[in-house]
């Protein structure tokens, strides 16, 4: 049991110096930097994509926690720790090589920068378990317990209490009818919940732009009208286009109120242009005067937007939106809720990225939400 007697004593011996060099002691820090690193990830992601729901958010922080048990089980019995760690650097690494061999699927993208950017989820592990082997005689001390919990709990506080507070004053007024977001250059209605609002996400820009082609509907047409719109060989020209968007997206086929698809075109409705979904972007109801100038990453905007109505349900999984437009053959443009605009393989199908189809107000001052 910890005392206070106890940490005192060991923070007396680092701080003589005498907890030295050690494998063992090169084990733990390299342990609680991947738990840092993965604590630093799952904060920013728990609250970008994971705070709509309760506890949903818990998914994020699985990886850290997860390190944090191996470092915890590596300080207890070392030569256990040491064969989970390279275990699983082997495993983590075998599919790493696997994803980005070249020419391989379609979620391959070989490049030494990319490679490398998988090192602390795949080499760092095996370093700490060769470590944790070599070290598996010397002493584990109570301080170091208490530091692998304490770094990583710290770090994970401090970088939670900006969002957090920012969160809590996000505005919802929890209307999900048809909206009208007018200023900064743009007056739009977007469609409300139903068809022309996909809020449960997972559809292909592909299958938005094609949906009017062929038989109605989806199905079949993620990866385009032949299914070659897939990642593999000469796969970009097989993608839907922005002409077949104009021409077929499923915003044409809503019928006047956006409550309903119809079976013939209607023509009132569309999918928003990239910089008008930038210009529609709110913060506390007000737009955030947000501009475009056609490249990827977070434009100039007079305020930060974030997930609020008018725009965006905050307790819903969606946080992207696709555009109708396109970057090149094989990807289209998408918005993200606090003012990004990325760029995805049309054939992407997410639960947290959808469409929400817009219709130009024919009188400014027709306002009908």
């Amino acid at each position: 049991m910890f005392t206070k007697k106890m940490l005192m004593a060991d923070l007396q011996l680092f701080l003589k110096g005498r907890l030295r060099i050690s494998s063992a002691n090169v084990a733990l820090v390299l342990s609680i930097l991947v738990t840092c690193l993965w604590v630093l990830w799952g904060v920013i992601e728990m609250f970008h994509e994971g705070w709509y729901a309760p506890f949903e958010w818990l998914f994020f922080l699985l990886p850290a926690m997860a390190m944090l048990s191996l470092t915890l089980i590596a300080l207890r019995l070392p030569q256990v720790g040491a064969a989970l760690f390279i275990a699983i650097g082997v495993g983590l690494n075998g599919l790493v090589l696997w994803q980005f061999r070249p020419g391989g699927g379609r979620n391959a993208d070989w490049t030494l920068i990319n490679l490398l950017s998988w090192v602390p989820v795949t080499l760092l592990p095996i370093v700490i378990g060769l470590f944790d082997y070599l070290g598996r005689g010397q002493r584990r001390r109570r301080f170091h317990y208490l530091v692998a919990i304490g770094v990583p709990f710290l770090l994970g506080i401090v970088l939670a209490v900006e969002p957090a507070y920012r969160f809590s004053q996000r505005t919802n007024d929890g209307y999900l009818g048809e909206r009208f977001i007018q200023g900064n250059g743009v007056a739009l209605h977007w469609a409300p919940d139903g068809p022309g609002w996909d809020r449960d996400g997972g559809v292909s820009w592909n299958e938005i732009a094609l949906y009017g082609k062929g038989d109605i509907g989806f199905e079949g047409k993620r990866f385009g009208t032949d299914g070659l719109c897939n990642g593999s060989g000469d796969w970009a020209r097989h993608c839907a286009t922005e002409e077949e968007m104009r021409a077929y997206s499923i915003c044409l086929y809503l019928n006047q109120e956006g409550t309903q698809l119809m079976s013939t075109r209607q023509n009132a409705w569309r999918l928003p242009t990239t910089d008008e979904g930038v210009r529609s972007l709110v913060r506390h109801g007000v737009n955030a005067g947000c501009s475009w100038h056609r490249s990827i990453g977070r434009p100039p905007c007079m305020v930060s937007p974030d997930k609020e109505s008018p725009l965006w349900d905050p307790n819903i999984r969606l946080i992207y939106l696709w555009t109708a437009e396109e970057v090149n053959l094989g990807e289209a443009y998408f918005i993200v809720y606090h003012g990004d605009v990325g760029a995805l393989w049309k054939f992407s199908a997410m639960g947290s990225r959808g469409y929400r189809c817009v219709q130009v107000a024919q009188e400014s001052s027709d306002a009908r939400d």
